[in-house]
């Protein structure tokens, strides 16, 4: 499995060490592959990269229709 099948955008995700629930948002292949994650810091939208293995995953994008 490479970085980018590890998670979908729109996936949330935490960090290992903890940490807010984070949605990614996107894959880039910058500096190895790191993936770009939001989250809301109160009323303020946060961004940053992460590698991969600094991620788990919190709850998966649902692709069956409802």
């Amino acid at each position: 499995m490479s970085a980018s099948d590890k998670f979908n955008v729109g996936d949330i995700v935490k960090l290992v060490s903890g940490g807010p629930d984070m949605a990614v948002k996107s894959f880039s292949t910058i500096s190895g592959g790191v993936f770009r994650c939001q989250w809301f810091a109160g009323k303020k939208l946060e961004s940053g990269d992460f590698a991969p293995e600094s991620l788990v995953l919190v709850r998966s994008v649902s692709t069956d229709p409802e």
